[in-house]
């Protein structure tokens, strides 16, 4: 799933939970209303109790609440370092895009975010959140009435069952695929189910995937899946007009269901959003269309960015940035300017790993002496310090629903490691000495990280071969079975608050293959038949917990990585904005309320 502000956070996931009540309690990040908390300093723990929940009808019905004092007309203009690998919601997977899309693009379901930070899941397209039968494995969506493309030509169950059968077609490759697996056979195989997607006139049979009227949507699955409400959520799971669907093209060109479109777009330079004005948003309860456009420019590094957000002048008092955060070289500066009610920094669902390759370190003593030697708040001070995260003491963001401040290995006593009890199982392992190959990429961050890194482990009597990897290939790099490497920083983040979204993706042995997200190759049987017996609960509410214990259980006894921090976002923006908001789902600014004073 998707990038945070570090490079090498990506939203991704696949897992599956069996049907039944929906209602979630997850301990998230409080706060986002768009003024920042003035009691709190970046380096306290923000996190609250947060109620994420599956909305009713009325919870899906537009228009979308009022922003208080909010106003029509103006530009808003957006700051962003990297320019969006995908404008095409079949391939959008990454936070930037992921809040870019919510302005041209409606899914199924979406996320309703309170003043409070409170997430509610809802019907966008749909009239509600969907409605499970069959045990979970056959969910109905209804569409709404009115619901129109940018052309004013109406959205129907046809255009839907076009955006699910696209992604069956080889290019659809970099976007979130748990709808079409879930119909059609995990990994690669759901392909064979349709090898062309719908190009050549084919298409899904009725008992996987029937419109039966052009409001009416229904999945059959293989499997129960009880997170569906959040699956459909994902941008590729809304509405895409066959007449207007370029393939590959359509990256530059997306038919909008949302309350923008775009107006002009230079590929890896700027785009231009614009009213969409067939966008009704008595059918929409998330958006509003507020500014009349959103002018958007890439190449903006951190420092710029918050340089002239911080400045505050001409037409950046009208500008924010999606992702972009606050350079950490300026974090003091910025919190000492009066810019509280012009900033937050929220805990996002990102958490930064040391991965330990259980194919090379084959002995648990001596992973879990790496993971008790670890330098947790001297990685995170090199990242940026409390504004860039909070000290992480297990596997799960705070933002996960059913996550507790476990503490196993003690980084809360002892945040830059412990290496006497890192010496004392090393001996009693017989490996005093170990050499540790430590690979890492050459960005200017994780070479300072490999400093602090390499003396904390030779402090616990480790040897360290550091080995500097091109930022470019490092992915790749990692996530070959046969790799060379023992420890490897990775960055993960969940594709919503529930963890079997994380868990089974970094631990599942069975997902071993050149390429995963199983970075350390952890294959326990045990661990395997847990993840397989926490799906099959029918609740989410019960399953949370039950994926935080699995990822304690993971930590305290097989060591296969040592998590180091949770991510924070730490955003600023114009003076001359309001309405801005944080997003607990994607980790970014949410731009649906933003409007120009």
């Amino acid at each position: 799933m998707k990038t945070s502000h570090r490079p090498g956070a990506r939203r991704c996931g696949a897992a599956a939970l069996a049907a039944g009540a929906l209602v979630l309690a997850a301990c998230s990040s409080g706060g986002g209303g768009g003024g920042g908390d003035k009691s709190q300093g970046p380096g306290e723990d923000k996190t609250k109790s947060s109620n994420y929940s599956i909305g009713t009808k009325e919870d899906s019905t537009g228009p979308a609440p009022g922003v208080p004092g909010a106003k029509k007309g103006g530009t808003v203009t957006v700051l962003q370092r990297d320019a969006f690998h995908h404008l095409d919601p079949g391939q959008i997977y990454y936070a930037d895009v992921l809040a870019n899309q919510l302005l041209y693009n409606r899914s199924l379901t979406a996320y309703k975010i309170g003043d409070k930070g409170q997430v509610k899941v809802v019907g966008d397209l749909a009239t509600d959140a969907g409605t499970a039968s069959d045990g979970g494995k056959t969910w109905k969506f209804t569409l709404k009435e009115g619901l129109k493309f940018e052309d004013g030509s109406p959205i129907t169950s046809k255009d839907v069952r076009w955006s699910v059968e696209r992604l069956y077609a080889s290019y659809q490759s970099d976007g979130p695929l748990y709808i079409p697996q879930w119909l059609s056979g995990e990994g690669s195989t759901f392909r064979k189910a349709l090898p062309d997607g719908p190009y050549k006139g084919q298409h899904l049979p009725s008992s996987v995937l029937d419109t039966p009227d052009d409001r009416t949507v229904i999945f059959h699955f293989l499997q129960p899946h009880a997170d569906t409400p959040f699956a459909t959520a994902m941008p590729n799971i809304g509405a895409v007009k066959a007449e207007k669907d370029t393939k590959q093209k359509y990256d530059n060109a997306p038919f909008s269901s949302g309350p923008y479109k775009v107006g002009d777009y230079k590929v890896g330079k700027s785009l231009t959003l614009v009213k969409n004005e067939n966008w009704d948003p008595g059918t929409d309860p998330v958006r509003h269309q507020y500014a009349d456009r959103f002018d958007i420019s890439f190449g903006h590094q951190y420092a710029d960015s918050t340089r002239r957000l911080l400045a505050d002048q001409g037409g950046d008092k009208n500008g924010l940035s999606f992702s972009n955060a606050v350079a950490p070289e300026m974090t003091e500066k910025v919190l000492q300017a009066d810019t509280e009610r012009r900033r937050f920094i929220e805990v996002q669902p990102y958490v930064d790993y040391m991965t330990i390759n259980v194919d090379r370190i084959k002995d648990v003593r001596v992973r879990k002496a790496i993971v008790h030697a670890m330098p947790n708040g001297q990685v995170l001070q090199q990242n940026g310090g409390a504004s860039a995260g909070l000290l992480a003491t297990n596997y799960l963001s705070p933002a996960m629903d059913g996550y507790q401040p476990t503490d196993p290995y003690g980084k809360k006593a002892k945040p830059n490691g412990d290496p006497e009890k890192a010496k004392a199982l090393l001996k009693e392992a017989g490996k005093e000495g170990q050499e540790i190959v430590y690979a890492y990429a050459n960005t200017d961050v994780h070479q300072k990280v490999a400093v602090v890194v390499a003396q904390a482990l030779e402090r616990a009597g480790f040897k360290v071969q550091k080995k500097e990897v091109d930022s470019n290939t490092w992915r790749t790099a990692i996530a070959e079975v046969k790799n060379k490497f023992d420890i490897y920083r990775n960055s993960w983040g969940a594709d919503w608050p529930v963890s079997s979204t994380v868990v089974p993706l970094l631990f599942d042995g069975r997902q071993i293959a050149d390429g995963s997200q199983n970075y350390s190759h952890l294959n326990s049987p045990a661990v395997n038949a847990e993840v397989d017996r926490i799906s099959k609960i029918p609740d989410v509410k019960q399953a949370g917990p039950a994926w935080q214990k699995l990822a304690d259980r993971i930590l305290t006894e097989e060591a296969p990585a040592a998590p180091t921090f949770y991510n924070r976002q730490f955003s600023l923006w114009g003076s001359n904005l309001g309405g801005v908001k944080y997003h607990p789902v994607y980790g970014t600014v949410d731009p649906t309320g933003v409007y120009v004073k």
